[in-house]
């Protein structure tokens, strides 16, 4: 479903950093109740669908609104990890790339991937060490 994101694959993403080639990211326990997993999911889906709207709305990416969108972004990940600056924007680089994270912006709105990448790597190198 367009705008839909799976916890396994929010919580994937968000172990990146736990595992760079992403070989094993599926092997990371989830020791999350139903419950926990259905606000992380409604959480995660609510911060893509106001990028979506930024994105539409032709919001540049250095807009405090959307860097604000990344700033929630960066707090929703870091519940599963600690991103530095080289770790986000690798993140956000994985948009970019034939991948799931890709195609997952892709099916909300095309382009969002690239949107979204763009607006992380400027609130990384303004915001992080």
């Amino acid at each position: 479903m367009a705008g839909h994101f799976s916890l396994g694959l929010i919580y994937a993403e968000c172990m990146r950093e736990l595992d760079p080639a992403a070989n094993h990211a599926s092997a990371y326990p989830s020791n999350y109740s139903a419950e926990q997993n259905s606000q992380f999911t409604s959480a995660f889906s609510a911060i893509t669908n106001a990028f979506k709207q930024a994105q539409i709305e032709a919001v540049p990416v250095s807009d405090d609104r959307v860097q604000e969108l990344v700033r929630q972004h960066y707090e929703f990940c870091s519940q599963f990890w600690a991103p530095t600056r080289a770790t986000y924007k690798a993140l956000a680089q994985g948009y970019l790339l034939p991948s799931p994270y890709r195609d997952s912006y892709e099916a909300v709105n095309p382009g969002l991937a690239k949107f979204h990448h763009d607006a992380i790597v400027i609130w990384a190198d303004t915001n992080l060490e």
